[in-house]
């Protein structure tokens, strides 16, 4: 738990789109071929952040206060 607390934006920001990547999977595969929309989203956000540095959840964090990056002493614990 205490890991969590040092992740950086650059780290949380692609897990996250991963998360609701699969979940919008789920939800294909459940309801509706509509939520396809939503991974599109998150694939359009994923190419902002990679070409320009941010996207919306990265000002979101921001605000939280979350590193952008994470130092190498604070990215690995064993």
């Amino acid at each position: 738990m205490t890991a969590i607390r040092h992740w950086s934006i650059d780290r949380i920001v692609p897990g996250l789109a991963g998360a609701v990547v699969l979940l919008s999977l789920v939800l294909v595969l459940v309801f509706s071929p509509w939520w396809l929309l939503l991974t599109a989203l998150v694939a359009a956000n994923l190419v902002l952040f990679g070409v320009v540095g941010w996207c919306p959840m990265t000002l979101l964090l921001q605000r939280l206060g979350v590193p952008r990056t994470g130092s190498p002493a604070t990215e690995r614990t064993s």
